[in-house]
């Protein structure tokens, strides 16, 4: 009952804070329709101010209402002036706010790649706009095949969304295993690491095609949960998570990874692929130990 009570409050202030502080967010990004220049980018400015300060408000409910212990590891040294890419393994919903209190107010507020047609969606289209979240336009093989004249230009317009990030710094978000770690699909996959998922290269080098110059460091993070399973976003409003461990890796960013022509040069493809595959592998060791330490 005391979780069932705790999990309901939890979820009542976030909802709360939700719906306070998405009205000044909605309100700085109309105000960007309007405006051009520098001025645009102020509003940009108090979007961002908006969302931090809605994340920092959650940790706030977090601190207060449950006993979870964020146990952050090399944050020490982040700073919010600089532009990062960001790649973590992928759980379960609890993922975000654990990003959320690792990375707020110490890197610029950390954004996904979505696909263009998200633009759409009732209110958080806008937000996400607002927000200045990267819309890409992806085309398929089978598309491209019929039409030819298309190819390369689903980068030309991401690389044209990402043009604001040359006047502010940004913290772009990738998840390389594409989707949420579980038993059965580790199983399918036949992955050859212990605890993770095999990696999508194709998303990170998309990345670094299109941001590749305007990013400082790679962000490597790895989280980690107590128990076999990892816990769902209930288990997070109703104080059953105890301790969670957020570890932050710096690492340089070789230039030569974006030089290349991911789709069309195999011998660039695999040595972007042997990269990411060697990350996963220090990362599953990581994985690894840090769980012995939960124990």
């Amino acid at each position: 009952m005391r979780r069932l009570l705790t999990g309901t409050c939890v979820a009542l202030l976030l909802l709360l804070n939700t719906l306070v502080m998405i009205v000044p967010l909605l309100t700085f990004a109309l105000i960007k329709l309007v405006l051009k220049g520098r001025y645009r980018d102020y509003a940009s400015a108090g979007v961002m101010y908006m969302a931090e300060t809605w994340a920092e408000v959650d940790k706030l409910i977090f601190a207060v209402c449950v006993r979870t212990q964020w146990d952050i590891r090399g944050a020490e040294n982040l700073r919010r002036d600089t532009s990062y890419l960001t790649v973590s393994n992928h759980q379960s919903w609890v993922d975000i706010p654990a990003l959320m209190e690792a990375l707020n107010r110490r890197t610029p507020f950390f954004k996904f790649f979505l696909k263009r047609e998200l633009i759409w969606v009732p209110l958080l289209g806008l937000a996400w706009w607002g927000l200045d979240y990267p819309f890409m336009k992806r085309y398929s093989k089978a598309f491209l095949a019929k039409h030819p004249q298309l190819k390369g230009k689903d980068l030309e317009i991401t690389k044209a969304a990402c043009e604001l990030y040359k006047r502010q710094p940004v913290n772009v978000v990738n998840y390389l295993e594409g989707t949420r770690f579980t038993l059965a699909k580790h199983a399918e996959q036949q992955s050859p690491y212990r605890h993770l998922l095999k990696p999508r290269a194709g998303g990170i080098a998309f990345v670094l095609a299109a941001m590749g110059e305007q990013l400082d460091a790679l962000l490597d993070v790895t989280i980690v949960y107590p128990g076999d399973k990892a816990p769902g976003f209930w288990d997070l409003l109703n104080g059953s998570i105890s301790r969670v461990i957020v570890d932050i890796q710096v690492r340089e960013l070789d230039p030569r990874w974006w030089a290349g022509d991911y789709e069309n040069d195999p011998v660039f493809r695999q040595a972007v692929q042997g990269w990411v595959n060697e990350l996963w592998t220090e990362k599953d060791e990581k994985v690894a130990r840090l769980r012995g330490e939960m124990r």
